[in-house]
């Protein structure tokens, strides 16, 4: 069971996390905004910004993703559920919450989540 000050710990590091997420798209969205909007002389200049645009998408959609997985985190921190595996309701190993601050799943139960969604796809 997690005591109160693993769950301030926990909760300043998703905090910190968080800010820094923030940081991160507002530096690459602006960077995205200049890019587009820079004098492009050739078509290796557009094949250029366009190539970098498709990364910051990507780097932007991950980081997205991220900060949900933060936020659901800090609700949960909230509601008394935090470190409780949403599968199989167990805690969550401490280990696992140190690695992974927003981690959902016990490792049992991300190894089975993950073979479920490649087996969708």
């Amino acid at each position: 069971m997690l005591t109160k000050e693993n769950l301030q710990e926990f909760k300043n590091k998703l905090i910190l996390r968080k800010k820094k997420i923030i940081q991160n798209l507002a530096e690459t969205e602006k960077e995205i905004i200049d890019m587009r909007s820079s004098d492009l002389n050739d078509e290796g200049d557009h094949a250029a910004v366009s190539v970098e645009t498709c990364v910051d998408s990507a780097i932007l959609a991950q980081q997205f993703k991220e900060l949900s997985e933060i936020e659901l985190s800090l609700d949960k921190i909230k509601n008394n559920t935090y470190g409780i595996c949403e599968m199989c309701e167990e805690l969550i190993d401490m280990n696992r919450l140190e690695v992974k601050n927003f981690a959902r799943f016990c490792i049992t139960c991300r190894k089975i989540n993950e073979k479920i969604l490649k087996d969708t796809k």
